[in-house]
This record gives structure tokens, sequence and C-alpha cells, in this order.
């Protein structure tokens, strides 16, 4: 197997791990502090652990700009969590 064929093994596995695990508890996730919810701590394991994801595959996502777009889409939604949630946590009884 040469490096190209690697690489396409390694971005489809990426793929379906991102649809079928991923991205549906992201938008859980998304849909939870939209609502009014914090993090718990086993959301922010997940969260940790897809940047950590992330930052090991960058240099595959760059040399493939196919895959650019959906990256920074899910750069977005996991910013746009984290910022709500943060925003829940300040406005609970008790903080700020």
């Amino acid at each position: 197997m040469d490096s190209k064929e690697k690489e396409a093994g390694i971005l489809q596995a990426l793929a379906e791990r991102m649809e079928s695990q991923r991205l549906p508890r992201a938008l859980a996730m998304k849909q939870r502090v939209d609502d009014g919810e914090t993090l718990n701590e086993l959301d922010i394991q997940f969260l940790k652990e897809v940047l950590d994801d992330a930052q090991r595959i960058m240099p595959l996502v760059e040399r493939h700009p196919e895959w650019q777009n959906l990256a920074a889409s899910l750069i977005n939604l996991y910013q746009e969590i984290t910022t709500k949630a943060l925003e829940n946590e300040n406005y609970q009884p008790g903080k700020g």
C-alpha cells in the first residue's frame, strides 16, 4: 500500500468516525448548551480528545484541501459549543 492509499484509508476512517460518533455527539452537546445547560466532565473530556486528534491530523488535512472546509466547520461547531457553555456556566446560580 502506498502513502496515498494509506492516507485515503485514514481519511475514510476519520470521516466514518466523524459521521457515526463525533458529529452526533457534538450536535447533542450544542443542543444542550443552546438550551442553557453546561458541559459535564465527559463532555469536556470528549472535547479534549477531539482537540488532540485535530492537532494530530492537521498535516493530513493540509495536504488534502478538499477536507479543509469540513475541518473548519467542525472547529467552528466546537467553538460555538464551548463559547455557549462558558456563557451558561457564568449564568449559573451562585456564579458571576
